[in-house]
């Protein structure tokens, strides 16, 4: 290829690679979009990381505690204690410490885990049993409801029915003159003002020289029910409670439906971020809500089953190994002992079980025979009486010892006795030979 043709082939690839590239830029047009990662792994491992930012933003000294540990060491005076996890391993002992804690000055705030059982007589949760404060499904409260209104209606049916027949006897008997009073003289009708309630599923609490309300969002399947009387504030939805506050001793407890308004996601709804800094105002605040650990096994369950498979795998090989067997163990026979005379035993032991005796007494008499034959040629072509001559002959052995070893086989089979005795006299026979 000339010079010339080169050049203009690269021109023309040029050309072409260059007008691919005006093509695809005039098709690409720039765009925007939002990846969404999640929360970062900090807010995923810590529930109420926002809750704490919050009242560290408004001036509040905000500690966090993984355990009961630290109430030896924290002061009741000026302290707000959030008791915001699992309780369900709680001691009766580490319940009194904390009611004991609360009387001396504290703030405590917990939540209620378990629902009152009627027929136990209690709850299980140790700080509501103690404190003698319930806790129901809003729908079993709202089947006792309708149960009570069903029976004072059937209460009231009766006293109505009697009323109403003795207006009619008394307007049987009135004076015929008599006229009813003009509408205009009537008194009028008081108007009754009614408060409808805009947000039936918001908790309202209501404050002293407040006209509006506070608006949180719990959850209202649940109901807490005072049996004693003794909360002095609370907060209600249209059905149910959901917070009661009550004097403990020198202190103060607050007992809770649940927590999740204080979560990541749901504390910047309504007034649940203004609800914590409430409750927790002039005061330092200590956090627990991850009371129960999980334990080691747990934990290795979790970030590592393939290891756990693969040792259990080697424990139970290891215990298959080392096992003991139905019988001991027998050692393997040394090399130095293993002599001629055993194979030879041994090969005719597996011959006399796989083809029978008369294979072996046969082999030995043939054996004879050729012996014979080579002492004496032609022997095989005398009849049997000649060759138990030339065998008396041979090995100078009575004819009456060779007729016992060279005469056919029984079919039947011998005795060991008569087998052992056969096979000496075929020996001996070939042994003289």
């Amino acid at each position: 290829m000339s010079r010339r043709t080169s050049f203009f082939l690269g021109a023309g690839l040029f050309l072409a690679l260059g007008l691919l590239g005006i093509y695809l830029l005039s098709r690409v047009s720039p765009y925007q979009t939002t990846i969404k990662h999640g929360p970062a792994p900090e807010v995923a491992a810590n529930p109420y990381l926002a809750a704490e930012h919050f009242l560290r933003s408004r001036g509040l000294s905000v500690q966090r505690t993984d355990g009961l540990e630290v109430l030896p060491s924290l002061p009741s005076q000026g302290q707000t204690l959030l008791l915001l996890g699992a309780r369900k391993h709680m001691t009766p002992r580490q319940a009194e410490r904390v009611l004991e804690w609360a009387a001396k000055g504290g703030h405590l705030l917990f939540v209620a885990e378990r629902v009152w059982d009627e027929d136990a007589g209690k709850s299980g949760d140790l700080l509501l049993d103690r404190l003698e404060i319930q806790q129901s499904l809003t729908e079993d409260l709202d089947e006792e409801d309708e149960e009570t209104s069903e029976a004072d209606a059937d209460s009231a049916q009766a006293p109505a029915d009697q009323n109403a027949a003795s207006e009619e006897d008394n307007a049987a008997s009135a004076p015929s003159n008599e006229q009813a009073p003009d509408a205009d003289e009537s008194s009028p009708t008081d108007e009754q003002s009614v408060d409808e309630d805009r947000y039936p599923e918001l908790t309202k609490l209501y404050l002293e020289n407040e006209k509006a309300p506070a608006y949180i969002s719990f959850d209202t399947d649940f109901h807490l029910y005072d049996a004693k009387n003794q909360a002095q504030a609370w907060a209600n939805s249209s059905d149910s409670t959901h917070m009661l506050q009550l004097n403990h001793g020198d202190g103060l407890i607050t007992v809770l439906t649940d927590s999740w308004i204080w979560q990541n996601r749901d504390i910047g709804n309504y007034d649940n971020a203004w609800l914590l800094w409430y409750l927790t105002q002039d005061s330092a605040v200590t956090l627990l809500y991850r009371a129960d650990h999980d334990d080691l096994a747990s934990l290795l369950l979790r970030n590592f089953p393939e290891a756990l498979v693969a040792l259990a795998l080697l424990i139970a090989l290891t215990l298959w190994s080392v096992g003991l067997r139905q019988g001991p163990l027998q050692a393997p026979a040394s090399r130095a002992r293993r002599q001629l005379a055993e194979h030879l035993r041994g090969s005719a032991d597996f011959i006399r079980r796989c083809s029978g005796q008369q294979s072996l007494l046969q082999a030995l008499q043939r054996d004879i025979q050729r012996q014979a034959r080579r002492r004496h040629p032609g022997f095989e072509r005398l009849d049997v009486a000649a060759q138990w001559q030339i065998l008396a002959r041979l090995t100078r052995l009575p004819t009456s010892a060779i007729s016992q070893a060279m005469r056919p086989l029984p079919p039947q089979r011998l005795s060991a006795t008569d087998f052992t005795r056969q096979v000496a006299h075929l020996q001996t026979l070939r042994n003289a030979l």
